[in-house]
């Protein structure tokens, strides 16, 4: 079979209130055209991000039941030690209540002024917390990343020959370490395969410089891994996961992903002279070290989640829906980034509306124009995100790829909803032109995706799509 059925039934529903277009389009003006400040009620499909918005199973409700609210040694903390341990192996777990806070404790020790973390491409919230630390961000992936049009099966590696340049140029003292996100999310949802991540481990070994991973979407990699490099064809997931990260020193984790919870996320590393100065400022900021700001029934659902994330029946179904509704797209002519990734599709949004420049944000404005049409909120990744002002000239720095991302949540929409988007999207497609971009109005120093306002630069001219 092609496309998997679910590995799963329906125990639990949650009705969807259907808007508008009407409506939508006032709630965008409301919004300043940010599809952030938009209520989730009134959004039909909500592919904005898979963090935090997985459905959990039985066995995991059935964990939040045994919570242990203890406030220092819970029971649930020493599940998912023993479980983080078993699957990830560093000797250190460190709960927090979500993957930003883990990369803020990493960055916050260990990270000074005027230093360079390399990674494939960082995340929006790991480039900030690294540039909080006045310490440069620096993207290395390899060149085929950045062509949406590339079908290499893993477009997330890295770029050793550059890697090395750059230890060369800023010097290994400068270097704190080196992540690589897997898989990695700017880039497109793209796998990193195992023969990368151990060229970059011997790479790294010859100047000690320690290798950390983004280990969100792990399990993810993994099944990329395992479909992708013959010698990996028969392994089990597990020990594809194992051998993966004997080759760091550490992780961050936002279990929000490939944790398959609603909240929660950890450190975990093994270096021993870092423990005393992280835990240190979790306590200041998160809690005490065995809950991290986090609920013990939080803790026993992210332990059974961890566990579940690996199961090989669930990641075919997961990876199987993400390809089913990315081929309905590339059937009817829109252009997406590919190959097609493990949890969303990305629209190429220079691609799809080549009419509107990119000072007026095309991402945006093809976001902003597919829930005021048909109710399915995405998100920009290109300007809007990642734009820099030149501290030259001031002008705008763009980003290679200007993308709309459609993640999907785990195990919440069936086929015949992704089916709803792909079909809104290609009728889009076919009236294109009448599409508008978008001025930005406000925007925050960091991070400003998430506040931003805009106006229309021209009002879109009056659509006829069917009704969410």
């Amino acid at each position: 079979m092609k496309f998997p059925s679910e590995p799963f039934k329906i125990k639990v529903v949650e009705p969807i209130r259907r808007t508008t277009r009407e409506e939508r389009d006032r709630l965008l003006r409301e919004a300043g055209y940010n599809l952030f400040h938009v209520p989730a009620e009134s959004v039909y499909v909500d592919l904005l991000t898979d963090s935090g918005t997985s459905a959990m199973s039985d066995r995991q409700w059935a964990g939040l039941m045994l919570g242990d609210e203890s406030y220092a040694g819970s029971r649930n903390y020493y599940h998912l030690e023993e479980t983080v341990q078993s699957i990830f192996g560093y000797k250190h777990v460190i709960p927090t209540h979500q993957g930003r806070m883990a990369e803020n404790l990493l960055f916050s020790t260990i990270v000074k002024p005027g230093m360079c973390v390399p990674n494939n491409i960082h995340f929006d919230t790991t480039r900030a917390n690294v540039e909080h630390q006045r310490a440069e961000a620096l993207d290395l992936a390899i060149k085929e990343a950045y062509d949406p049009h590339c079908e290499l099966p893993f477009k997330g590696n890295m770029d050793l020959h550059r890697l090395e340049e750059t230890i060369h140029r800023v010097g290994r003292e400068n270097i704190p370490l080196v992540m690589i996100t897997i898989t990695n999310n700017s880039g497109g949802g793209q796998p990193v395969s195992m023969e990368n991540i151990r060229q970059t481990r011997l790479l790294l070994n010859r100047y000690r410089i320690p290798l950390f991973f983004d280990a969100c979407r792990f399990a993810e990699n993994c099944f990329f891994i395992k479909e992708r490099e013959p010698a990996y064809a028969n392994t089990p997931l597990l020990t594809i996961a194992r051998e993966l990260f004997s080759y760091g020193d550490g992780c961050t984790m936002s279990a929000k992903k490939d944790g398959l919870v609603n909240i929660g996320g950890f450190l975990s590393f093994n270096d021993d002279r870092w423990v005393q100065e992280i835990t240190n400022m979790l306590i200041l900021v998160e809690g005490f070290p065995t809950y991290g700001g986090l609920a013990g029934r939080d803790l026993e659902a992210m332990a059974r989640g961890l566990e579940e994330a690996l199961d090989e029946e669930y990641l075919r179904f997961r990876i199987g829906q993400v390809r089913y509704m990315g081929e309905l797209l590339e059937g009817g002519g829109v252009p997406i980034l590919k190959p097609i990734g493990g949890h969303a599709i990305y629209l190429n949004a220079k691609a799809f509306l080549p009419h509107i420049p990119l000072s007026q944000f095309p991402g945006q404005a093809l976001a902003v124009t597919l829930y005021r049409d048909y109710g399915i909120r995405g998100v920009e990744i290109g300007t809007l995100m990642f734009g820099k002002k030149d501290p030259v000239t001031s002008r705008t720095i763009h980003p290679e790829l200007e993308l709309v991302r459609l993640a999907i949540p785990r195990r919440v929409y069936t086929n015949m909803q992704m089916t709803y988007v792909a079909e809104s999207i290609i009728e889009l497609h076919r009236r294109r032109e009448l599409i508008r971009g978008l001025v930005l109005t406000h925007e925050a120093p960091a991070l400003r995706h998430f506040t931003a306002r805009f106006r229309e630069f021209q009002e879109s001219l009056q659509l006829q799509p069917i009704t969410a």
